[in-house]
């Protein structure tokens, strides 16, 4: 290939890459590229999710068929055997890895952010393509770890390093999408979005300042870090409102949950505030729910728990099964 047309092939595979906006097209572009620039019959990108070590691990492969076509797959487990231990290799010696394997060679990049792994980049080429081959995998991985810093970077809260409200949309259409395509599978599970709410925070904030508003919400994302483990999500809403997908549980593990979250923010001490309580409002997450209509479920739990008394935690399904607020439609709605 010409030298000119190879460079406009290069900067055309880096401006795709840095187009996107989301974690997975930019591992899908990552590994095509890397494909098509160096011929590789098979490029695995293998990461921790969101750069979370306890979270399970991404793993994206591009391979070409016998007709030359690229092919995507993503799962999320861990490699096993020699692929696995070639991984841990390259992991621990925080550098790139060759190895041989007779006509081809696979090349193993660690994917480094702030001095820690976070993942591996692997291709196997021909020994012919093998130094390029390294010289552009090196390159990518470099440019990749950048520019996943950037977004994750750009999905989080500023204040408490939570999810931001923009990355919730997304994840909850994802986790919808990922429902619908479970549907009627045994081991499917029933998901469950949480809002909460920080009681009289303009009273925390008018009596004691925003500085000392902070430090409640800080404190706060602390308490639901301890609280709610993986896979659940965390993000903060807006002010002092907050939200948690939880993934798998049953109405009352879900409440019961919530409520040693709930007791253990009451018995905090915050520094000049005192006592802070929270509410919380859940509603189960159908496999046909418009995203709207889950949040409204959860938000009408949150207004009831404010109504009564606040400092409690109200299920929507449960609060209808008792005649306290009306079921609301499932599907899609209108929006105007």
């Amino acid at each position: 290939m010409p030298a000119t047309s190879a460079s406009g092939q290069l900067l055309t595979s880096v401006a795709d890459i840095t187009r996107h906006r989301d974690f997975d097209a930019l591992d899908h572009s990552l590994v095509l590229s890397l494909a098509q620039l160096t011929g590789a019959s098979e490029v695995m990108l293998y990461r921790h999710d969101h750069l979370e070590t306890d979270q399970p691990a991404t793993v994206v492969r591009c391979a070409q068929d016998a007709s030359g076509i690229f092919g995507i797959g993503v799962d999320h487990e861990e490699p096993s055997g020699e692929e696995r231990a070639t991984l841990q290799r390259c992991e621990h010696l925080q550098q790139t890895v060759v190895e041989s394997q007779m006509p081809m060679a696979r090349i193993c990049t660690p994917l480094r952010q702030d001095a820690r792994e976070f993942g591996v980049l692997c291709l196997r080429v021909t020994r012919e393509h093998l130094g390029q081959a390294r010289l552009l995998t090196e390159g990518f991985a470099r440019i990749y770890a950048n520019y996943m810093a950037l977004l994750e970077d750009s999905e989080r809260d500023k204040l408490t390093g939570l999810y931001n409200r923009r990355t919730f949309d997304r994840h909850l259409q994802r986790h919808l999408a990922r429902q619908r395509n479970q549907e009627g599978l045994a081991d499917a599970h029933t998901s469950w979005l949480v809002l909460l709410d920080i009681d009289h925070f303009k009273r925390i904030n008018d009596t004691y300042g925003h500085v000392y508003g902070d430090e409640v919400i800080l404190l706060l994302a602390r308490t639901m870090r301890a609280c709610f483990h993986a896979p659940d999500a965390l993000f903060r809403f807006g002010g002092e409102e907050f939200v948690v997908l939880i993934e798998n549980g049953t109405e009352q593990s879900v409440f019961e949950m919530l409520e040693v979250f709930r007791s253990r923010v009451a018995a905090m001490d915050f520094p000049q505030v005192g006592r802070v309580t929270v509410s919380l409002g859940f509603a189960c997450i159908g496999t046909h729910d418009h995203p709207d209509i889950v949040l409204d479920r959860a938000d009408k739990a949150l207004y009831f728990a404010k109504n009564q008394g606040r400092n409690r935690t109200y299920a929507f399904e449960s609060l209808v099964r008792q005649g306290e607020l009306q079921p609301t439609s499932t599907g899609s709605i209108d929006l105007f």
